[in-house]
Formats: C-alpha cells, sequence, structure tokens
C-alpha cells in the first residue's frame, strides 16, 4: 500500500511554523517511514502535485498569489490543515488591515528606506485588501493554532493524520 502523501506551505507568515515542524527533530524519521514528503521547503518541487493526503498550510492569505495557491493546494489535498495563528487568525499579516494595502506599500516604498519613488510593480505580488485567514478563502478540516504550535502538537497531529483520524484538537491543547 503507497504511503500518505504530505505537503506544507509557507504563505504569509515568518516560518515560526515551519521551525516547529523542523523541531520534530528525530520523530521526522517516522514521519517520513510513515508519508511521503510531496511538497513544502524541504522538497525540490516546483509544482503542488495532485492527490495529496495531508497538507499544512502556513500564514495567512495576503496576495493574489497567496489567493491562488491556497486555491491550488485545497483543491487537490484531502485534508487541510491551518497550521499556526497567521493561518488560524491572520495574526501579525493581518495587522496592516486597518492601513490597508496602499499604505503600507506607500510607507514600506516611497517613504521608506529605499528611497524609491513608488513600490515595485513587477516582482511584488498583488496585495489583497484584506490579509484573511485561510479558511475565509478556502475550507479547512483541522486546525492547530500557536505562534508557532509547539512540535508535540504537530508531531501528534500528524500521528494521528497518518493514522487516518482526525485530530482531537481539544486533546491537542494539552501538548502545547
Amino acid at each position: 500500500m503507497a504511503k500518505p502523501r504530505l505537503a506544507t506551505i509557507w504563505l504569509d507568515g515568518c516560518s515560526g511554523c515551519h521551525m516547529s515542524f523542523l523541531d520534530l527533530d528525530e520523530r521526522l524519521f517516522d514521519v517520513f517511514a510513515r508519508a511521503e514528503l510531496v511538497y513544502g521547503p524541504l522538497v525540490d518541487a516546483k509544482e503542488f502535485p495532485e492527490d495529496v493526503d495531508v497538507t499544512l498550510v502556513e500564514g495567512a492569505v495576503s496576495t493574489e498569489d497567496d489567493l491562488r495557491r491556497v486555491r491550488e493546494v485545497r483543491a487537490k489535498t484531502k485534508i487541510l490543515v491551518s497550521l499556526g495563528d497567521c493561518a488560524v487568525t491572520a495574526n501579525v499579516p493581518g495587522m496592516r488591515n486597518p492601513l490597508g494595502p496602499k499604505a503600507i506599500l506607500e510607507t514600506a516604498y516611497a517613504s521608506g528606506v529605499t528611497g524609491a519613488s513608488a513600490a515595485p510593480s513587477e516582482w511584488v505580488p498583488a496585495l489583497l485588501e484584506r490579509v484573511q485567514p485561510v479558511h475565509a478563502v478556502v475550507p479547512v478540516d483541522v486546525y492547530l493554532p500557536g505562534c508557532p504550535p509547539s512540535a508535540d502538537v504537530i508531531a501528534e497531529a500528524i500521528d494521528q493524520l497518518l493514522a487516518g483520524q482526525l485530530p482531537d484538537t481539544a486533546h491537542l491543547a494539552s501538548f502545547g
């Protein structure tokens, strides 16, 4: 029987959730013995694959690129996990919402330290009007809050997911 296919993606966030994932340390050997890691920062894959069993999504949805990516991931994933407070609530990236994208770009580029007269338009992804948590744009199956969630919470959730069960998030709270 084929191993479950596991993926991770990183939207607008600090990468702390991926660092907690790496903090599984030797438990990563167990995860990779039970699942095939098919996409994420640790995998040299350029395109998100089809038929992924579980995807851990870190970060909020704040750009057109984030929105496109999370919709593609949702369409190709059986179980989508919002990993960390940015994915669950928009957390720190959402702090720009009261200001709006225009004010943010003007502050960062036109009046900031770059000395530019305007925000670049070619290599900066178009910002959405509002930063949103993942569940505001696609259905989410599991929520793992925390900034970041502890390695123990992530390990227990992955263990349950790879066993074919949705994690009991109330129980997971005792791991953090």
